[in-house]
């Protein structure tokens, strides 16, 4: 495998992306990316990619648009290179966010994005947690939609929480929450949230479920402003919850958003490692657990074309055992 496959890196994901070829055994791919000072963007790839499987690991995080633009001119230079099939591999999909036309005049970005990622070159997708099952619909080659799940319930496992309960912040999210609950064996209590506008707010109005005298893990894809979190956790302990965590899939908190959570009743913060975020280097309270053995496990099987299907159930032991899991 390691004479034909081939990895490389965007800007966005160097750390990821060397862990990823860690766990495989191949070396990084050599590549280069330069930003003039007008803020084009260049990219060189460092070596032969004839007819390789190329699988270019690049997140579109916190710098969307840049690391978006990037994402393409790698598309198109893989395939100028005569590689024989380039992966798209974005372990966070920013503009998935856009993905409906709820009011008029406004673009669904995440169909756009898709589109234009395919007119690159992409020859499958592979991300983790879209915000919407459907953005797969958006894109008309393969895409795997990988799920945080099974490494966060992982971490749960290792914590030592006794006597607790899942808690989904909306019904939007109470289906992958109830997953959550039937992976860890206990219950699930749903917020019923509500949004007015644009501006990241949210007021949860009333809970599903009983949280008295019990511990709350609150489970979402990601948090911005680190508001629904706060306010969610503030309104379970008045309901009478004792502990409260939060698990996330991606964390895009900000400065703000940090300070939320380390005034709040929270004790801790969990999320993956999809996208770099320096604003939670120095937070007591956010833990990160890694991905990317779950990334390069998919990367094997879809170069072996094996099924990806266990992955999204019971984690293959040699994944648990590269996980880095901390209480």
């Amino acid at each position: 495998m390691s004479s034909e496959i081939k990895i490389f890196s965007g800007s966005s994901s160097k750390n990821f992306a060397q862990s990823i070829c860690d766990y495989i055994g191949v070396e990084l791919g050599k590549s280069e990316v330069i930003t003039f000072s007008e803020g084009n963007t260049f990219v060189r790839i460092g070596e032969t990619v004839r007819d390789k499987d190329v699988y270019l690991i690049q997140s579109i995080g916190l710098n969307p648009n840049d690391e978006f633009v990037e994402i393409l001119f790698w598309m198109d230079a893989f395939k100028r290179a005569s590689a024989s099939s380039v992966t798209a591999i974005m372990p966070y999909f920013s503009y998935g966010k856009g993905d409906k036309k709820d009011e008029p005049r406004v673009s669904i970005r995440a169909r756009v994005c898709a589109e234009s990622i395919e007119l690159a070159g992409a020859d499958r997708i592979v991300a983790m947690d879209l915000h919407s099952p459907q953005i797969q619909g958006f894109f008309k080659k393969p895409v795997d939609n990988l799920i945080a799940l099974p490494v966060l319930c992982e971490y749960i496992k290792n914590m030592d929480i006794d006597n607790y309960v899942i808690v989904s912040p909306d019904a939007g999210y109470a289906k992958q929450a109830r997953g959550f609950s039937r992976h860890l064996g206990v219950s699930t209590v749903i917020g019923d949230k509500t949004r007015k506008a644009h501006d990241e707010k949210a007021k949860v109005l009333e809970l599903i479920g009983d949280v008295k005298d019990k511990n709350a893990i609150i489970v979402d894809d990601f948090s911005i402003s680190g508001g629904t979190l706060v306010e969610l956790a503030g309104f379970l302990k008045e309901r009478g919850a004792k502990k409260i965590f939060a698990c996330l899939s991606h964390i895009l908190l900000n400065s703000k958003g940090v300070e939320k959570i380390e005034n709040s009743p929270i004790e801790k913060v969990i999320s993956t490692d999809t996208l770099v975020n320096p604003y939670i280097q120095d937070s007591i309270k956010v833990e990160i657990v890694s991905v990317a053995p779950l990334f390069a496990e998919a990367i094997i099987r879809i170069h072996n074309r094996d099924s990806l299907s266990i992955l999204f159930e019971k984690l293959p032991e040699r994944v648990i055992n590269a996980l880095d899991l901390k209480k």
